[in-house]
């Protein structure tokens, strides 16, 4: 069997991607296990013998932290708060971002600093391994603390409360714990704050957004250049020597990928009568390839914080300190996430114009792509589409994490929003792929009145594959159901793509 080992070695995003899509299960390292078990024995010994109030431990939580629980109250504080933190609102988290916040609140726990049991760890991966997702809500966190209301949610299963998915169906947690044996999990000290605390509910959907962004910012290269052949359009702005004498990393990797998708058609060497383009095709390495390097910049960033602890407090057993600081604050993320969000905006923005270049009725080409323009509409009303989704983005690019709110009676006076930034980016890459499907739509149609001079063979035979799913539109026809089919197109082939693909 498949089996990811969750260890302190450094997770990154392509292993995510591959341990997923290969649906791998997860179990503890020995050096995982030992480091779990090491830190709950410390906190117990460290109660038995220290009547201080500690944070979160033997205290109220938030502006109720000076106020102190007894001995024989430590369990109940910790399932009340799960309980009463369980405020999500809003739309469902989808399965895939839950299994991700699974996965992350596995691997924050498992680096020993945070005083949980060793069976609560192992509920959790029980619940990854067979693929029982807790219900958990997009709204609600604000983004410091943690991810307070979305990881309650994700904890009440542990206690035979709220609700799963299991198979696409929904049961209550008690149903499914039932079926599985799964006596519910009776929290220690410290357990649920470790539980709430952390910022997996931001982390999952930045890697999540990350993932689909990878993907589709290097197919994108390959829609651009079928539309760079539709249009006619020049190959010396993807001249390596260009690219060399201002080296951003993503414009340079933009402009080889163009000239490798390209590579033998006919159409690309063939005389042109126009001496530049528009900016829109002349200037693709550089808007792509620079959304290509935010988009590097976030991953490293999200990588830094997948493989952090983020809960609080803190505990260091060699050490011998139980600190109460701040690593639950989304800042981090919050910024990276708005500027991830204005990376895909601008993606989308360039996706567009070409989309409207491309019925212009000029380089030979019939008004809207389409015969007998007048009694046909055409590809006139794609374009009002693509363009009322890319204002949609450019509208949802403003930046959350400037904003702040007073919580916890003035004890939380800075909050990052990096939560409602995380479900914002998700959003925003759907309506990317939105854009992308009808920018390959109108290239494809346009494409076909080349003939029967012929593009690069790698692109002849992606038409070719499209054209099985996507016809080509001879007369006004219906066009939703045809957009869809381009956009279900284009997020199958980005699917597809490993992180091999990115070059």
């Amino acid at each position: 069997m498949n089996k990811h080992y969750i260890n302190k070695n450094w997770l990154t995003l392509s292993e995510i991607d591959n341990l997923i899509s290969t649906q791998q299960k997860l179990e503890l390292s020995a050096e995982a296990t030992e480091a779990i078990v090491a830190c709950r024995t410390y906190l117990d010994k460290k109660l038995e013998n220290n009547k201080k109030p500690i944070y979160g431990i033997n205290t109220g939580f938030g502006s109720l932290c000076d106020t102190q629980i007894s001995d024989n109250q430590l369990e109940q504080l910790q399932k009340n708060l799960v309980m009463s933190h369980a405020c999500g609102l809003g739309e469902e988290v989808p399965q895939e971002v839950v299994q991700l916040m699974l996965l992350l609140k596995i691997q924050g726990l498992s680096y020993g600093n945070s005083g949980v049991q060793l069976a609560t760890v192992q509920r959790l991966i029980n619940f990854y391994n067979n693929g029982v997702y807790p219900v958990v809500y997009q709204q609600g966190s604000l983004g410091a603390s943690g991810d307070l209301a979305p990881l309650a949610h994700l904890s009440l299963p542990l206690l035979d409360l709220g609700e799963v998915v299991v198979e696409g169906k929904k049961y209550s947690s008690a149903e499914i714990n039932k079926k599985f044996n799964w006596e519910p999990i009776q929290l220690k000290s410290k357990e649920g704050l470790a539980l709430l605390n952390g910022t997996q509910f931001m982390s999952a959907y930045g890697v999540y957004s990350l993932l689909k962004a990878k993907k589709m910012s290097t197919f994108m290269d390959v829609v651009a250049a079928i539309s760079l052949e539709a249009y006619d359009g020049r190959i010396e702005p993807f001249n390596e020597l260009i690219h060399k004498v201002r080296p951003h990393n993503g414009q340079f990797i933009t402009s080889r990928n163009i000239l490798k998708i390209i590579e033998g058609s006919e159409i690309a060497v063939q005389d042109k009568k126009h001496v530049q383009d528009p900016y829109s095709f002349r200037c693709i390495p550089q808007v792509h390839g620079a959304s290509k390097d935010v988009i590097t910049h976030v991953q490293k960033v999200f990588e830094t914080e997948i493989n952090a602890v983020t809960d609080n407090p803190t505990i260091f057993p060699e050490a011998d300190e139980i600190i109460s600081a701040g690593n639950f604050h989304g800042q981090p993320l919050a910024m990276a996430l708005d500027y991830l969000g204005i990376a895909i905006a601008e993606l989308g923005s360039i996706s567009e114009r070409r989309i409207y270049k491309l019925i212009g009725g000029t380089r030979n080409l019939p008004p809207f792509l389409v015969a007998n323009p007048g009694l046909n509409s055409g590809f006139m009303i794609p374009q009002y589409a693509a363009a009322s989704v890319v204002s949609q983005n450019k509208q949802l690019a403003t930046p959350c994490s400037v904003d702040t709110i007073d919580s916890s009676n003035g004890q939380e006076d800075h909050v990052s929003m990096g939560a409602n930034a995380a479900t914002k980016v998700a959003r925003m890459m759907d309506n990317l792929e939105k854009i992308v499907g009808i920018e390959l739509l109108n290239a494809a149609q346009a494409l076909a009145f080349r003939k029967p001079l012929k593009s690069s063979n790698y692109i002849e035979h992606l038409i070719a594959e499209y054209r099985k799913e996507v016809p080509f539109v001879e007369q006004d026809i219906e066009m939703q159901p045809v957009i869809q089919k381009s956009i279900t197109f284009v997020k199958a082939k980005c699917t597809e793509m490993t992180m091999k693909d990115f070059v």
